[in-house]
């Protein structure tokens, strides 16, 4: 099972932030651990690792390694992951501690010479069931003495679909394109505002080879259109209250040609308890709309073109609440970490699927990171 499908770890543009001088480019290696568990059974385990070194005054190579380790009894059969699926035929292996591992590489380049910030590279994912390959290239041009910043980012993956289970899909591939525009301008010393619109384009089978419709007279695997385009307008502020206190705020409004339509709102509070200590509260709020071709559960017919039962395809809310941590060592290096708890409305395709009235989650990071 793809963890594309379980835990929300889509693929964005990986890059450096932009930096005001090109010295600024250090030399710095990571270590951290990602977690997730939740209500339905799913549970990731992700270490990852990451080295970055300046080759030159202006270019930096860097290297990012993650795994993701996933147990989830519900993936195949859905509430009843003990039996055999009666539509794939397959069953858990009790044997093995983790229904699935991914190693995702990432190699990547980064140009600074003050003024101008290139980083581009590629990224590639495995698992048991499906392949990703991916390109990425991200500009940032800083203007009017650094106080305005544009950029400019494409990404372009090729990924592969192959079921753990014998079953032939009318399409094995799933390409997603993402092109991003964005402006950055410092208002006051105190308040900085970011504006992003976001073009998405998908093409492929894009929905699950595992979830499937159970009616009646109705044993069908999901099937959606072969093609989606998005669009996203996003507006992220960063306001600093006083020495001690700053806020980050944003809201982000997509829309799509399958109907969907989604609302995303959150706010962080950082406080400085000390020289070395930072910590706050961040809230987060999302809400989106059904796709035009999903159908309350019972109402599906022999005839329809499309069937959907991932409560991803329906309407939902969802709330998250989390601390955010940062501590600062010493010459540079940091220790940080986060705590977040996620919570969606009721929803009948989730009580379907997972057997619960709706999905709860905790998860963490911690990552430690020292310049060299």
């Amino acid at each position: 099972m793809s963890l594309k499908q379980i835990f929300y770890s889509l693929f964005s543009l990986l890059l450096l932030e932009a930096t005001s001088l090109a010295s600024n480019l250090k030399d710095s290696m990571s270590f951290g651990v990602n977690t997730y568990v939740d209500n339905a059974d799913v549970q990731v385990y992700s270490p990852t690792v990451s080295l970055f070194k300046r080759v030159s005054t202006h270019w930096m190579l860097g290297f990012k390694m993650r795994i993701d380790a996933i147990t989830a009894a519900s993936i195949l059969n859905g509430a009843n992951a003990g039996h055999t699926d009666i539509v794939t035929g397959a069953s858990r292996k009790e044997d093995n501690p983790f229904d699935d591992v991914r190693y995702a590489p990432t190699v990547m380049a980064t140009y600074d010479d003050s003024d101008n910030t290139l980083t581009f590279g590629g990224y590639y994912s495995k698992e048991a069931d499906y392949e990703g390959k991916s390109f990425f290239v991200n500009y940032v041009r800083q203007l009017n003495q650094q106080n305005t910043a544009l950029g400019l980012g494409v990404s372009q993956s090729f990924d592969k679909w192959n079921p753990v289970f014998d079953r032939a899909l009318p399409k094995d591939n799933r390409n997603e394109t993402k092109i991003d525009f964005s402006i950055n301008q410092l208002i006051t010393p105190e308040f900085s505002m970011q504006a992003v619109y976001s073009y998405m384009y998908s093409q492929g089978f894009l929905s699950s080879p595992y979830h499937y419709v159970l009616q009646d007279d109705i044993a069908k695997f999901e099937n959606y259109p072969d093609k989606r385009t998005g669009h996203a307008f996003a507006l992220k502020g960063v306001y600093l209250l006083n020495k001690e206190n700053a806020m980050n705020f944003s809201y982000r409004y997509y829309m799509d040609d399958w109907d969907m339509k989604s609302h995303t709102a959150s706010i962080e509070e950082l406080h400085d308890f000390s020289n070395k200590l930072t910590s706050g509260l961040r809230l987060r709020y999302y809400s989106q709309s059904a796709s035009n071709f999903i159908q309350p559960i019972g109402n599906y017919n022999l005839t329809d073109n499309y069937f959907a039962t991932d409560y991803k395809m329906s309407a939902f809310d969802s709330y998250t609440v989390g601390i955010p941590l940062i501590y600062k060592v010493s010459h540079g290096n940091k220790l940080t970490g986060s705590i977040d708890y996620y919570q969606t409305t009721k929803n009948d395709f989730i009580k379907t699927w997972y057997g619960v009235d709706s999905l709860s989650a905790v998860f963490t990071t911690l990552t430690y990171e020292f310049k060299y």
